[in-house]
Order: structure tokens, then C-alpha cells, then sequence
């Protein structure tokens, strides 16, 4: 990787994503886009304010500034997604579609994350193997499964570099969520840093996958860096640091916020979500074909998220 796009960069990830690669890469050669000016990003580096679903100005961007790897992490979330199903296809399916297609015409390679949402069906609920069952009931994860299978169909018909891991839910002290369904684990520590009673929207008993945002930012690196005669699978991977319930985490956040308080109202909405999904993954295919390996888990993420929540919010 030596000129990066990140399109979607005033996300989540791309947010975080976008300050990690210009660390790595240099500022000059790492490209932030997003739908509306940043000026966060715009002051790090280049910025370029861009429609995802617009492949003339996509194209021109790449072109004019000889990109050679495409980031895409343009999305509608799956608790956001489920209030406009419509218009998630075309927002998630549409900004894929052209970074592959640009990707394809200016022979660069391409990341696009996929998601613990992909699952969905009747698969293994417990270390949810990398090739099984993929039937979501939700538009992200409709989305996602096919992301990933026209991913891989760029690659095999066309030889694009394409490459993605499914991300876990991802815990950040930076940016906030945006309407996702592991959204109560960042929310979770504001209000335990703030010394408030936290209300769940998750039920007690449902474990998910969750990642600390340091262990997802190396991870896309470091798969997007490895030797492609070694990736016998290319999207998407899983990849795994920690699996937990609302009440696990609850005890741990008390353990360092003695007389912490934690109650319920769960969303129906994303209580059914939750509970077609993965409650950990099984990620030995990452870890043999790149060398995955988390570094963080959830105590070492509750010490830090705690410290760095409380000097951001001037606790």
C-alpha cells in the first residue's frame, strides 16, 4: 500500500482507521473521503468531500491521485438499516459496487469489512466456524453475505485484490457507535466514567463477539499487508478477541467502578438481532493464513476504556 482511499472515513472505523494509516503510511498518502467535510480529518492529511454512490467522482479521485488501495467502509448499520431497508441496499450495496469496479478499472486492491451480521440461519452458535450457514434476517447482514460473495467474484473473474475480515462488535474510547446492535458496549463505560446508571437495551443472557478498536485497526492492516499466496480464503475472514454477555461485562466494569448500576429495557428489535447472531467465532483460518492474534481482551479493555472515557469527558 503505498496511496490509499478511505472512503466512508468520517465513520466509526474509518475515523480512527484513517489517523492509524496516516501514522504508518505518511499523511500525504493516505486520502480521507467522506459525504461531508471533515474538518478532524481534512486537518490530518487530504481530505475529499465525496458521494460514494457517484463512480464518475470516485474514479476521479483515485485516478487523479494514484491510489492503489481502496478502503470502503461506507455503510448503514443494522439497527439504523432496519428503519430503511431500501435505502441500506442501496447505500451499502451501491458504495461496494463502485469501489470494486473503480478498484477493478485502476488496478487497486480493495477492503471492504464484512460483519459477525452476515450470519443468520441455522448455523453453530458457539465458535461459528469460517464457511457455514449464512442466512441473516436483517438488510445489513443481507448486504454483508452479499458483499462478500461479489467481492470474491472480483477477485476470481477479474483478479482484484480483494480482502475483508468480519468484524465483531467494535468497542472504541474515539468515535461513538452509529446504530449498531453491539452499540451498549461503548455506551456502557460514558455512563460508568459519568457515574450513571446505565440502562441495557441487550438482554442479560445474549453473548456476542466484541473487539477493542487497537486489535481491529492492526488486524485490517495486517491483513491487507500479507502475502496473498498464503490467503486460501480472502472474504471474509473471521477474526475474534473476546465473548461476552451485558451481565459479564457489567461485573467487570464494577470491579473498577465499585457501586456501578446496570438495569434493562431491551429493544425487540435488536433482541431478535442479537440472537441470530454468532455468540463467538471461530477465527483459526485467520490465524494460520495471516497470523491473527488479539492483544487485548476484555479486563485490559475495561482498564483503558475507563481511563481514556474519563480524561476525554474532563472527569
Amino acid at each position: 500500500m503505498k496511496k490509499i482511499l478511505i472512503v466512508g472515513a468520517g465513520g466509526q472505523i474509518g475515523s480512527e482507521l484513517t489517523t492509524y494509516l496516516r501514522d504508518i503510511y505518511g499523511s500525504s498518502n493516505v486520502i480521507a473521503a467522506d459525504l461531508r467535510h471533515n474538518e478532524k480529518l481534512a486537518e490530518g492529511g487530504p481530505f475529499v468531500e465525496l458521494d460514494a454512490l457517484d463512480r464518475t467522482k470516485l474514479a476521479y479521485t483515485v485516478h487523479k491521485n494514484g491510489v492503489d488501495t481502496i478502503f470502503n467502509l461506507v455503510a448503514l448499520l443494522s439497527a439504523t438499516g432496519e428503519k430503511n431497508p431500501q435505502l441500506a441496499w442501496n447505500i451499502n450495496m451501491g458504495a461496494l459496487n463502485n469501489s470494486l469496479e473503480v478498484a477493478r478499472e485502476y488496478n487497486c486492491a480493495c477492503f471492504t469489512p464484512s460483519s459477525i451480521g452476515a450470519f443468520g440461519g441455522d448455523f453453530p452458535r458457539d465458535k461459528t466456524p469460517q464457511d457455514t450457514v449464512m442466512q441473516p434476517n436483517t438488510i445489513y447482514g443481507v448486504c454483508k453475505v452479499a458483499g462478500e460473495l461479489l467481492s470474491n467474484y472480483y477477485h476470481t473473474r477479474f483478479g482484484v485484490d480483494t480482502r475483508s475480515v468480519r468484524f465483531p462488535g467494535i468497542i472504541s474510547n474515539v468515535t461513538l457507535p452509529g446504530g449498531g446492535t453491539t452499540d451498549y458496549a461503548v455506551e456502557i463505560y460514558y455512563e460508568a466514567a459519568k457515574g450513571n446508571k446505565f440502562t441495557c437495551n441487550i438482554a442479560p443472557d445474549v453473548y456476542m463477539d466484541m473487539m477493542y478498536m487497537p486489535d481491529a485497526l492492526r488486524a485490517t492492516v495486517e491483513l491487507m499487508e500479507a502475502d496473498p499466496s498464503k490467503l486460501k480464503h480472502r472474504n471474509s475472514f473471521n477474526i475474534a478477541a473476546m465473548s461476552f454477555t451485558p451481565e459479564i461485562i457489567r461485573e467487570v466494569v464494577e470491579r473498577h467502578v465499585p457501586g456501578f448500576q446496570m438495569d434493562y429495557n431491551v429493544d425487540p428489535v435488536k433482541d431478535v438481532i442479537s440472537r441470530s447472531w454468532p455468540n463467538s467465532l471461530d477465527d483459526t483460518c485467520a490465524r494460520e493464513e495471516w497470523g491473527w492474534k488479539p492483544e487485548w481482551d476484555l479486563e485490559s479493555m475495561t482498564k483503558d476504556m475507563l481511563e481514556k472515557v474519563r480524561i476525554k469527558l474532563g472527569l
